[in-house]
């Protein structure tokens, strides 16, 4: 059995994080491949974990998927965008 997700990946300082969106989980790295040598692992066990307390299917369906025989397949995405939203100056610091 395998799943899809998608992932981001972006840096704070020196460190590298990578975010799996659907699944709503990170990890980091000290480079962009470790962050996500992390992140499998980590979302292994978060499934894993997931699934030892019976909350896997209700997670899975949540966030959109769907399952198949060998397959544990994410949602499709129609756009993925950046958006600038002005803020007014009473909100932005100095």
């Amino acid at each position: 059995m395998e799943i899809q997700f998608t992932t981001r990946v972006f840096k704070e300082g020196r460190t590298f994080v990578a975010h799996a969106l659907e699944l709503d989980v990170s990890s980091c790295g000290g480079s962009k491949e470790k962050a996500l040598r992390n992140l499998k692992e980590a979302v292994r066990l978060f499934l894993e974990e997931a699934a030892k307390m019976g909350t896997l299917d209700r997670i899975l369906e949540e966030a959109g998927y769907s399952r198949t025989k060998h397959k544990i397949a994410g949602p499709k995405f129609s756009s993925v965008e950046r958006v600038t939203l002005p803020l007014p100056l009473t909100h932005a610091k100095a």
